[in-house]
Order: C-alpha cells, then structure tokens, then sequence
C-alpha cells in the first residue's frame, strides 16, 4: 500500500488553487506552514462562520493523481494543486483508507486522516461540471465523494515530491471516512 509524493503546494491565502512548491514543511499540531488553513482551530471559511473555535480537521488536503488521471480521459484540464490539495499523492487509494490512518511521508511527517473531502460549488467556478465529475454513487446509491481526504499533522517534517508513502492502518475495527 505504499504511494510516492507526486506534488506538494501550499497558498498563503483562501485561493482555490495553490501552487506548487519545491518542499513544504508541515508543522505538528497546525498544518502546512505557510498555508491559509494552517492552525489548531478550523480555517475553512464557511466552518469559521459557524463556529471558529472547532478542531482544525483539515489541516491538510491530499488528492491521488489517478482522479487527475480519471478527470483529464473525461475532458478535465486538472493537475497538481489545481483543486486546492497540498500533498498529490500517486499508488495509494485514499478514499478507501479509514478514518486515523496514518501517512508516514518522507524522513519524519506523519499525517492522520481525519475525513474525506466535501467537494463544494468552487469546483465549478474552475471549470464547469467539475464538482458532478468528482461526485458518484456505489451500487447502493450512497454517495462516493472523490475530490480527496483531509488529515492532521501528528508529526511535522519536510516533504518533497518523490517522497515515499507508508501507510500504517488503525487498530480493527476500521472506521470508514466521512465527510469533515
């Protein structure tokens, strides 16, 4: 299950799009250094505006470059960062991951997801029909959020692209992730 770091960004403001860097440093407890969701309390806009004293569970956004990869074939022009990821990831399915799972990245950062993704109307303020392409349904009818998984740094360090992924798995019973 192990991945590789295909790309790391970062913005210093509440733009959609971040762009790319050589390395990002994630800062234990808080996020991406230098990135406008960096913090112990929520950053995302619309959470602020219902309560700004709650848990930062997004501290860090990571999208696997196969959605790229999916979105480009249906017509999409989408690459590393353009959806407002920090980390693009490349071998490991996130979205099937559980809730706590750690990402160990590079030497020393250690990454644990929180949730999936809620993909929302600024997705087609980029490129129209985006946020229905990132969207699906199971065989049951349940709704599959594609846009990426959020998690918290646990452990800070130094991440570069070309940087490997090692995925450690919670203790059973898993929890599968959810919207955060």
């Amino acid at each position: 299950m192990d991945g590789v770091v295909l790309a790391v960004s970062r913005s210093k403001s509440h733009t959609f799009t971040k762009l790319n860097q050589e390395s990002i440093q994630l800062l234990t407890n808080l996020g991406v250094e230098g990135d406008s969701h960096l913090g112990k309390t929520v950053k995302h806009r619309s959470r602020v505006a219902v309560d700004p004293t709650q848990p930062n569970l997004r501290q860090v956004h990571l999208i696997h470059s196969e959605l790229h990869d999916e979105l480009q074939v249906a017509g999409f022009e989408v690459s590393a960062g353009q959806m407002g990821e920090n980390i693009t990831t490349r071998g490991i399915n996130l979205l099937s991951l559980p809730t706590g799972t750690k990402l160990h990245l590079g030497d020393t950062a250690i990454v644990k997801l929180t949730g999936l993704r809620n993909p929302c109307a600024q997705l087609d303020r980029f490129q129209s029909g985006l946020m229905a392409a990132v969207l699906g349904r199971d065989d049951q009818g349940n709704l599959i959020r594609k846009a990426g998984v959020m998690g918290i740094v646990v452990l800070g360090g130094k991440v570069n692209p070309g940087n490997s992924i090692f995925v450690e798995l919670p203790p059973q019973p898993h929890q599968p992730l959810d919207r955060v």
